[in-house]
């Protein structure tokens, strides 16, 4: 196996490491972590199924920055939530270690660290970029506070799905949803709590669980989803087993991991709701218009119907789960 950016770094002694715990936060499943001494090291993830791997190999995982001499990033997709925890590491760390993928934005980042602080040692290779420096201050503005109210009139922040307005499939899915909902609702995937949102300005609703895997999301749905009625589960969609079944489910379903576009996401997402729902439970999705999603949802589901959509995203109401043997 190549070797990585990471081991490169601690192998070849391009940095020397701090005595002192060590944060790496938020590595992807497959980020190689082996150079550094695990008993030092704590795995910083909000996404639940990435925080219970971690945790399954015997690394010490928390949701939020620990005190730290080392914090490595590894630079997720968002900028201005990269800069956040740039910011955040910076102040708070001796040493920060940055590494990412080119398509991830790793250079531009790069770019804005070397303007600030003058030459930066960096290593590049398998089309990303490791660099590092000293703790500092010179990115407090970059610093990213409390979520806030978007011009929407929900609150968001960086590094959630649809930061700052309402994603138009969801909109869609939300006005195609009918006057009468079953009384026991789920949203799989559930974001800052939009379709919830629109479920419960339904009154036979008598609850809903809004299920969502990254933590930052599932913070924003509980200042936007205030009724008495929601749920809140910090929790994979697709291994979700709730404890009765559901009489209806909403849900806009990822099919990104990192920048790659993953359809089976979608589909591990309709197999759980065909899972989650009673007999005569029905499912109400939107998806991208580009998406193969018909075959899964007819494995899935006795009756698929198709509800509406426009040029860029499709709408289904699936109902009467097939179970399985």
């Amino acid at each position: 196996m190549p070797q990585s950016r990471l081991s490169t770094l601690f192998d070849d002694a391009l940095v020397s490491l701090p005595d002192g715990p060590i944060a790496v936060l938020r590595p992807s499943r497959d980020t190689d972590l082996s150079a550094l001494p695990k008993d030092r090291v704590t795995v910083v993830h909000g996404v639940k199924p990435d925080h219970d791997d971690w945790s399954a190999r015997g690394y010490r995982t928390e949701t939020d920055m620990p005190e730290a001499a080392t914090v490595i990033i590894c630079v997720p997709r968002s900028k201005e939530q990269a800069r956040g925890m740039l910011a955040e590491a910076s102040r708070r760390a001796t040493l920060v270690i940055v590494d990412g993928q080119k398509t991830d934005g790793v250079d531009s980042l790069f770019k804005a660290c070397r303007s600030a602080l003058g030459d930066l040692p960096t290593l590049t290779k398998a089309h990303g970029r490791s660099f590092w420096f000293a703790g500092n201050s010179a990115f407090d503005d970059w610093a990213i506070g409390p979520a806030t109210r978007a011009e929407s009139g929900f609150f968001t922040t960086p590094g959630v799905f649809s930061d700052g307005s309402v994603d138009r499939g969801s909109a869609l899915l939300g006005d195609a949803l009918p006057r009468k909902l079953p009384k026991r609702m789920a949203d799989f995937g559930a974001g800052w709590g939009y379709l919830a949102s629109r479920v419960l300005e339904n009154a036979d609703v008598v609850s809903v669980d809004l299920i969502e895997a990254e933590r930052l999301s599932l913070e924003c749905a509980r200042l936007n989803v205030t009724d008495p009625r929601a749920g809140f589960h910090w929790a994979d969609a697709t291994r979700f087993k709730p404890e009765l079944p559901y009489g209806g489910i909403v849900m806009n379903p990822p099919f990104h991991t990192g920048r790659a576009g993953t359809p089976e996401l979608g589909r591990a997402f309709i197999a759980a709701a065909a899972a989650a729902l009673t007999p005569s439970g029905t499912l109400w999705m939107v998806a991208n218009r580009h998406l193969p999603y018909e075959t899964a949802l007819n494995d899935a589901f006795r009756e698929v119907t198709d509800i509406g959509g426009d040029k860029g995203f499709k709408l289904f109401a699936a109902s009467r789960p097939k179970r399985r043997a």
